[in-house]
C-alpha cells in the first residue's frame, strides 16, 4: 500500500467570493491590469517565501519524522 495523499483542490483550502474579487479590483481603482499585476506580484512573493521555507526546513521534518535529540538538547 502506498502513502499517496489525494490532491488538494485550491477551493478546499479557501473560499474566494465575488466580494473578494470586487475588493481586489476596488483596491486597484477598478484597473483590471493593475489588479492582475498586483495578484501576480503577491503570488511570486508567496512562492519565494515557500521556497525559502522549504530550504530552511530540516530533512526529517520534511519526511514527517521527529527530530533526533542532540547531546546538548
Amino acid at each position: 500500500m502506498t502513502d499517496n495523499p489525494s490532491p488538494v483542490e485550491p477551493t478546499d483550502l479557501i473560499e474566494i467570493t465575488e466580494a473578494d474579487v470586487d475588493e481586489a479590483i476596488a483596491v486597484c481603482s477598478g484597473d483590471m491590469r493593475a489588479t492582475i499585476k498586483a495578484l501576480l506580484v503577491a503570488n511570486t512573493f508567496t512562492e519565494q517565501m515557500l521556497e525559502l521555507a522549504r530550504r530552511e526546513a530540516s530533512p526529517g521534518f520534511l519526511r514527517r519524522r521527529p527530530a533526533r535529540r542532540t547531546q546538548n538538547g
